[in-house]
């Protein structure tokens, strides 16, 4: 392990890890712009050719698009893995994952037509815009966000095993009171009443017709407003109580070894893999 953090990046590995992965200086800062610039247009000639009509007329210039598109980011994606000491941890971190999958829909279509739609996924890479406009100190709110979901997991687990207990309660009594002939032709079909009901969502493609299944579903009404309260209080609890908590602002600075970020700025070493910054 000592010997792996001594080592440093040289030549062209560290010129290009300085480009591509470090947003302090003009070279890196330009490439993550033209970098994001790329990704709206990839995302944008997606979209576009889900448009069946504008499919049908520019289909192999948005096809020849695509892979032009897929190429350059398979380019990328290749240099990020060659300009960090180690390639195999970059390649399981948030961002070395988003970009392979990023890659992989494209050259799976070869086999499944129509799977370059989900190359829209890129839009995650849209991410790195937080060290791009200098914003890295925003990540220090999300953690504090994170930490209160976290905090937040058994209270809220707890809740939403009492409302999946109310769906199938109240989802199984409208089949008992309303039956097939208004629409709830099975259990199931009555749990997907209730959770619509219940989420106050009301797509009205099934409603109840009689006096009883018609109250069942005023009180269901009332009580969904409720419901979708509690989470928020949960988790706004866990909040105020964080918030009071100084959390210290990240740097962009990418490590040369894993390529990872969100360090603090008297970081001295990698905080995933302890690394000499």
């Amino acid at each position: 392990m000592a010997d792996d953090n001594a080592r440093t990046l040289t030549g062209w590995r560290a010129r290009g890890h300085e480009i591509i992965f470090e947003a302090d200086t003009p070279a890196g800062k330009a490439f993550d712009v033209g970098l994001i610039l790329v990704i709206l247009l990839s995302i944008g000639v997606v979209m576009i050719e889900s448009v069946r009509s504008l499919r049908e007329t520019y289909g192999d210039e948005l096809r020849l698009a695509e892979w032009v598109f897929t190429a350059l980011f398979t380019a990328e994606y290749v240099l990020r893995m060659m300009c960090v000491q180690r390639p195999a941890l970059y390649a399981r971190s948030f961002f070395g994952l988003v970009d392979l999958m990023s890659l992989l829909p494209t050259y799976v279509s070869v086999l499944i037509p129509g799977a370059q739609a989900l190359s829209v996924i890129r839009t995650l890479r849209i991410l790195r815009v937080f060290r791009v406009l200098k914003l890295a100190h925003y990540v220090s709110e999300s953690e504090v966000l994170m930490r209160a979901l976290y905090a937040s997991r058994r209270k809220i687990a707890v809740f939403m095993f009492a409302v999946v207990t109310l769906v199938i309660i109240f989802g199984s009594l409208m089949y008992v009171v309303e039956g097939p002939e208004h629409g709830f032709t099975s259990i199931p079909r009555g749990l997907y009443w209730a959770v619509v009901t219940m989420t106050t969502v009301g797509y009205g493609d099934i409603s109840p017709q009689t006096n009883v299944g018609q109250g069942i579903a005023a009180f269901i009404m009332i009580l969904g407003y409720g419901i979708i309260a509690v989470p928020t209080g949960i988790v706004t609890a866990q909040m105020t109580g964080a918030s009071g908590r100084t959390t210290p602002e990240v740097s962009g600075r990418a490590c040369s070894s894993c390529g990872g970020g969100g360090h603090r700025y008297d970081a001295a070493y990698c905080r995933l893999c302890g690394t000499k910054l």
